[in-house]
């Protein structure tokens, strides 16, 4: 192998954390051909319709089976719910009914018919919505497949890594059969359901490479860094040694830590971190609970109901929240206020020309008072056990603060004259990720028992950079000198008026990171569930007084580079022996 083909690194968005290294295999889904052939015998192409959406259901069924066996009844819903896209009477008899007025071949009435609800989901703004246009092209081709009476994928080779376009959650689902090492997309975002399939099945995944399917040969190998969001082809035997190296450690790291579960997060000097975890869906409980957390400082509720077409009822999400608090009790569960906005779904039909600085947060629920209501009274009627805070997203201003107060206190009334018992002493907290909040943090801390630093905006805000833009994604830094003083000057500026400062961005989950935000004087980090214990084993590595005194140097420096040196040493130094970095 020419030199010049190792040690290839491109960069993308880690989507899976863990690392794989395995031979190549390039997926490229067949072309299909759509010919606009007029046809003679209308019913003929109607019954071959019925046959293919027979045929289609059938392997749907099977992917469901597997999903169900590998993922869970919860997460397997997503192929529930492309079957029932195959159900949908509407769709079919508008294919019908184009079929014999248009008597045009039944794969290019389909083909034409679905990619117009595709076109309508691609011109939307929110990844999310781009991102479930990949799940209807699944459904797509699978019919036209299955039209022209087309086998699927042959035999493909085993322990392999999987490098494609993109992947569906299907393709995700059946290479897992084939004990796949990891996946590689040039498309594709973190809330992808084929990422999220990825991490259900705890195989490491990088999506949004831009090109890297122009660069992979078949002949290639690939390190797939899910913790980075970094492939690396053809790395030369330095490097493999190097990763190979990590995977081995990273195996006899996972088993050492399990002795930590039930140890609190406190460095060698004394000092106590709440050691808490942020909750996406509601199977992760049992993670949270076996990594030993210390309780939920995030529950991102908008996700937990995402898979509903509706915003669930009072009585839907009190259930669901008292059952958290029981799960957790007597540790803290903070749960948060729909965020939705930005790059998550409005329920409406709302085009805006920039969503992330649009009708989103807090600002979107003061504009929807009674939707609001609902959700603070179902979180009061929960909070029996004394263990749920409330925390409000988006806070920019004073008055949405206030504003949001006002409701509680209505909400409160109301359950009183109901003889509906709750938390009296209920706190509630903002989450700080607009700079506005960031500059006014001690007035804000005064209006509320705690505040919680989002990292992901916060950063974004701060740099002018899109967080989910694979352009600029290189512009977006957590260690920008801006970044962290602003962090110090949130977390000084709360804790002059004792307030309690939490983050649970994803800055929390970084490990080279950990020791400079305990340095910084948070008091609690709340972090993906399976995170839990790698964090808790580098606080109980550290002193304070060392963390403190690396903050306060990198609070000198000027540039991004510095201080990500700076850390890289600390880790080098103080944590080689007691953590194997990632």
């Amino acid at each position: 192998m020419n030199k010049q083909n190792q040690n290839i690194l491109i960069k993308g968005i880690g989507a899976a954390p863990g690392i794989s290294f395995a031979k190549v295999y390039l997926y490229a889904k067949e072309k299909e051909l759509i010919s606009d052939a007029v046809i003679t015998d209308v019913d003929e192409a109607i019954a071959a319709l019925h046959d293919a959406i027979f045929r289609s259901k059938k392997e749907l069924n099977k992917i469901f089976d597997l999903a169900v066996y590998k993922l869970g009844e919860k997460r397997a819903a997503i192929f529930e719910a492309q079957i029932m896209i195959l159900d949908d009477p509407v769709l079919i008899n508008t294919i019908k009914e184009r079929i014999k007025n248009e008597k045009k071949v039944p794969e290019y009435i389909v083909h034409d018919e679905i990619t117009k609800y595709q076109d309508l989901m691609n011109q939307a703004r929110e990844p999310y919505m781009k991102e479930r246009s990949q799940d209807i092209e699944d459904i797509k081709n699978r019919i036209i497949r299955n039209l022209k009476k087309k086998r699927w994928q042959s035999r493909i080779e085993e322990d392999v890594i999987v490098i494609a376009k993109s992947l569906t959650p299907a393709d995700t689902v059946l290479f897992s059969r084939v004990n796949a090492k990891g996946f590689a997309c040039d498309f594709g975002g973190l809330t992808s359901h084929a990422a999220i399939v990825a991490r259900s099945l705890n195989i490491p995944a990088v999506v949004g490479l831009h090109d890297a399917t122009a660069k992979i040969n078949a002949d290639d190998n690939v390190i797939v860094d899910g913790f980075r969001g970094e492939i690396i082809i053809n790395p030369s035997t330095e490097v493999e040694k190097e990763y190979l190296d990590k995977i081995i450690r990273l195996a006899q790291f996972d088993a050492k830590l399990s002795v930590l579960k039930h140890e609190p997060a406190v460095t060698t000097d004394g000092r106590e971190i709440d050691l808490m975890a942020n909750l996406d869906l509601l199977e992760e409980i049992e993670i949270v609970k076996e990594n030993g957390a210390d309780g939920i400082g995030l529950v991102r509720t908008e996700q937990i109901f995402s898979s509903q077409d509706q915003f669930p009822d009072e009585d839907i999400q009190y259930e669901t929240y008292l059952k958290l608090a029981d799960d957790l009790a007597p540790n803290k569960l903070i749960i948060r206020v729909f965020d939705i906005g930005g790059d998550k779904v409005l329920p409406f039909d709302v085009k805006e020309p920039n969503p992330f600085l649009g009708w989103r947060g807090i600002r979107f629920l003061l504009d929807n008072k009674k939707l609001f209501k609902t959700q603070l009274r179902a979180i009061l009627r929960a909070s029996m056990k004394q263990n749920i805070l409330i925390m409000i997203p988006m806070i920019s201003s004073i008055a949405e603060i206030r504003s949001s107060k006002l409701l509680i206190e209505e909400c409160r009334n109301e359950l009183r004259q109901e003889n509906v018992q709750f938390d009296e002493n209920i706190k509630v907290g903002i989450m700080v990720e607009v700079p506005s909040a960031a500059v006014m943090a001690g007035e804000f801390a005064e209006e509320v028992d705690f505040i919680s630093i989002g990292t992901n905006d916060l950063i974004q805000y701060l740099l002018a950079v899109d967080r989910g833009n694979e352009i600029v994604s290189n512009q977006y830094q957590e260690f920008h000198p801006a970044v962290i003083r602003t962090i110090r000057h949130i977390i000084k500026e709360g804790k002059n008026d004792h307030t309690f400062v939490s983050m649970c961005g994803e800055m929390a989950g970084d490990t080279l990171a950990v020791p400079l935000l305990v340095g910084l004087g948070l008091d609690s980090i709340s972090v993906s569930p399976a995170m839990i214990p790698i964090i808790k084993k580098i606080i109980r590595s550290i002193s304070y007084s060392e963390a403190k005194s690396l903050a306060d140097k990198c609070l000198i420096f000027k540039t991004e580079k510095e201080i990500s040196n700076l850390l890289q040493e600390f880790n080098d130094v103080y944590l080689k022996d007691a953590i194997q970095k990632i």
